[in-house]
């Protein structure tokens, strides 16, 4: 199944500043007053493993201001996708958030990351765990057809604070259930959980909670964690990677990273933007 996805077709080439790359801007999706997204032309030189993340900004000043961002499109799509925060403040993000198509954003040439297929053991479950923009470097995962060559099970948790900020993960989901070459591995294998924590909806609270207690599972009629077979993915709030870490931890699990593959592993390469 992968080699049928392993091309990226042509993009226009990119403009370079120093060593960066400069993309275009092809679309942006307002999906709530704190969260959006943009889509941008893609060079096809610059190559990426599902789950990476790489270096995105505006030039400010006459200089570079850039932060950490997860690559959410697929390794084989002719585009770059991102999911960003809006913050009033922020150094970067109160200005990203006014990008208009045709703009200009600064692209890091070189993705890296931990959130990476090959540093989990092999397993049969894979739980995909996120918050917020967490859920980019899923939506990149998710695309991938090794995912599912991989693992029999794929469930992807999501929690924002409203219903709106679920939006984004949502259509990936949605539009994964329809995708010409994907949509047949994705029906039988990939389940959906989504939840809010401060506005009403199917299902409500934070994910560890929902874990610790429960309730996640009896949702989704599955059988809780089990070592033996289960892998873990987490991405999103500290306070969301320190509790996991800990329920997983004391559950007998082990971290994983690129020297070591483990049972789960976390990102924590992302700074307030």
């Amino acid at each position: 199944m992968s080699d049928v996805l392993d091309n990226v077709k042509p993009a226009a080439p990119a403009k370079r500043s120093g060593n960066l790359l400069t993309e275009r801007v092809l679309d942006v999706t307002h999906y709530s007053d704190k969260l959006f997204g943009l889509r941008t032309t893609r060079t096809p030189s610059l190559r990426f493993q599902s789950g990476q993340f790489t270096m995105i900004g505006l030039e400010v000043d006459g200089r570079p201001l850039l932060r950490a961002y997860s690559i959410a499109s697929a390794y084989y799509d002719d585009h770059l996708e991102f999911l960003s925060i809006k913050v009033p403040d922020g150094p970067l993000t109160s200005r990203l958030q006014h990008i208009r198509v045709g703009d200009d954003l600064l692209v890091g040439p070189k993705p890296t990351g931990t959130l990476l297929l090959g540093n989990l053991r092999p397993g049969r479950r894979l739980f995909l765990l996120a918050t917020g923009t967490g859920f980019a470097p899923f939506a990149s995962i998710l695309r991938d057809p090794e995912t599912y060559e991989r693992f029999e099970t794929v469930i992807a948790v999501e929690g924002c604070r409203t219903v709106a900020e679920l939006a984004y993960a949502n259509g990936v989901v949605e539009a994964l259930g329809g995708h010409e070459l994907l949509g047949e591995y994705v029906a039988p294998q990939l389940r959906y959980y989504a939840t809010t924590t401060q506005e009403p909806s199917r299902h409500q609270g934070r994910i560890p909670r929902l874990m610790a207690d429960g309730t996640l599972y009896r949702d989704l009629d599955i059988a809780p964690l089990d070592r033996e077979t289960d892998r873990v993915m987490i991405c999103g709030n500290p306070g969301m990677l320190a509790d996991l870490t800990s329920l997983l931890q004391n559950s007998g699990f082990d971290e994983g990273n690129s020297g070591t593959p483990g049972d789960f592993v976390i990102e924590k390469a992302f700074a307030q933007r």
